[in-house]
């Protein structure tokens, strides 16, 4: 009996040691979070149809603005779209044109030629000199090109307005068939007269130029303007104020904002002429207008002749050099209604 029961619990050890070798040992598991499906994200350009470039025997162009006119931001061609050829690649227009971009062409500047007709295209042609337009005096209704627009033209020289300088970079120039001046017996400079249909050539080609790029009023200057020291044209006979009037080019006063400031200059103008302190002033409100005039408180040649410049432009009637009374209201007008932004 003693051997039966030792025998029954061997073999109850034997099974219980047996059952738990082949239990496996469970280990603790956090449960898996629920993963949400990834929105996807484009990361490509904008897919708002642009318009297309057009193909003519092989030319491409761009004739559709699609930048921002109220920043100066114009992306239209007119001319043919210049592209590189890289030797074994291939330049598309897969994403043109880009909005970020304006016109080189940001002044329109007049001359005249001081010299005639024949003369005038001979050396804007065939020297180191020229305009991209030329309005002849022959009373035809030609205009002759000379330089393409998108090339520089050498027109204006050392030059400047506002915070630009070396404008045949930035510019348009058109140069006016005109004698320019001669010197009477009291050395005074007496200028030529400008005919009506060269004025209105003038007018509607500067209307073309200005209406394309976008050019503002305080863009359209004479030489005079930009190298005052240097230059007269387009000269006090031609007609800026009639410009202005009759066709919406370039810049002219208010009468009746000079009118108020020449009130106010003729008290005490004369007393305070050779003040530094007034001096520089002038010099000042002159160089805000956009001229390239350095304030030194003297009455130096660069400055009178700034001042010449200036009444060519504004005050033909008496281009002294001198800054009087009414100069200067002219002045103060100018820069109130064409405020540096």
């Amino acid at each position: 009996m003693r051997k039966i029961l030792y025998i029954i619990g061997l073999t109850t050890f034997v099974f219980s040691c047996t059952s738990q070798k082949n239990v496996k040992k469970k280990s603790y598991s956090p449960p898996k979070p629920v993963t949400q499906p990834k929105t996807v994200v484009k990361t490509g350009v904008s897919e708002k149809p642009k318009p297309q470039v057009t193909n003519e025997h092989g030319v491409e162009f761009f004739t559709t603005n699609i930048g921002d006119v109220t920043k100066n931001d114009n992306t239209a061609s007119y001319g043919s779209i210049v592209s590189a050829k890289p030797i074994g690649y291939k330049v598309v227009k897969t994403y043109f044109p880009a909005i970020a971009q304006n016109f080189r062409q940001k002044y329109l500047i007049l001359h005249y030629t001081a010299l005639l007709d024949d003369k005038s295209i001979t050396v804007l042609t065939e020297q180191n000199v020229s305009s991209h337009y030329l309005v002849n005096n022959t009373g035809d209704n030609e205009i002759y090109q000379l330089v393409d627009e998108n090339k520089r033209a050498y027109h204006a020289g050392i030059s400047s307005w506002r915070n630009d300088k070396n404008l045949n970079d930035t510019s348009i120039g058109v140069e006016i068939v005109n004698s320019g001046y001669t010197t009477d017996a009291m050395g005074n400079r007496v200028f030529a007269s400008f005919s009506d249909e060269q004025i209105r050539k003038v007018a509607a080609l500067a209307k073309d130029i200005i209406t394309r790029y976008q050019i503002p009023p305080t863009n359209v200057l004479g030489h005079a303007d930009i190298a005052p020291t240097r230059k007269q044209d387009p000269g006090p006979m031609f007609p800026w104020k009639r410009l202005y009037e009759q066709y919406q080019i370039g810049m002219w006063y208010d009468e009746e904002m000079k009118k108020s400031f020449y009130d106010l200059a003729s008290i005490d103008f004369t007393t305070k002429y050779y003040e530094p302190s007034f001096i520089f002033n002038i010099q000042t409100q002159l160089q805000k207008f956009g001229y390239g005039v350095d304030p030194s408180g003297k009455w130096d040649d660069a400055t009178k002749k700034t001042i010449e410049a200036f009444q060519y432009h504004f005050r033909p009637q008496n281009f002294s050099g001198i800054m009087d009374a009414e100069t200067w209201a002219i002045l103060q007008a100018l820069n109130l209604k064409y405020a540096t932004k």
